[in-house]
């Protein structure tokens, strides 16, 4: 796993501007490379894309497109439950949960979108406020048309091209 991240690390400079692979490593416990290497496993292609706010490193899924297993999910467990007819197989806060990450907020959506082009045939289930959720919606986002687009759906809806993308921090 630990050769896997410094291969992708040094091909993606972009991804990390100022961060040196000495710094990445000494910061990779091996409950992290756990996470990641489920992250890996699952298609994530997990990769650093900088510090957040207090120092610590973000690792997000850097997959060109929301990972294959991932998709076809409803958002969360209360959905579906609440799915009577052609349920799916899971949801996606389930199986981030599992990996031990989170469903990426917003804010972090746009952030790894500025460090390439992500979703461009996919989308990916995102973090939603409880304000949203309490209403039995749910956000997602995609790249299209060379912009980041935020919409809603039903939490209990799934697509076979909606994913999500996962980020920890350490």
């Amino acid at each position: 796993m630990l050769e896997t991240l410094k291969k992708r690390f040094l091909e993606n400079p972009a991804r990390h501007p100022g961060l040196e692979w000495a710094q990445v490593q000494q910061r990779l416990t091996e409950a992290a490379l756990r996470t990641l290497a489920g992250m890996e496993e699952s298609g994530g292609q997990p990769d650093t894309i900088g510090l957040d706010g207090q120092g610590r490193l973000i690792f997000c899924d850097c997959s060109g497109e929301t990972p294959a297993g991932r998709r076809s999910l409803c958002y969360d467990d209360a959905a579906l439950a609440k799915r009577r007819a052609n349920p799916p197989v899971g949801s996606a806060q389930a199986q981030a949960a599992a990996l031990g990450v989170s469903l990426m907020p917003e804010d972090m959506y746009r952030r790894l979108q500025e460090t390439g082009e992500y979703d461009l045939k996919t989308s990916s289930w995102i973090d939603t406020p409880p304000s949203i959720r309490s209403r039995g919606g749910a956000l997602f986002c995609e790249r299209r048309y060379g912009a980041v687009f935020t919409f809603h759906n039903g939490a209990d809806s799934y697509y076979s091209v909606r994913g999500w993308r996962g980020y920890f921090v350490i």
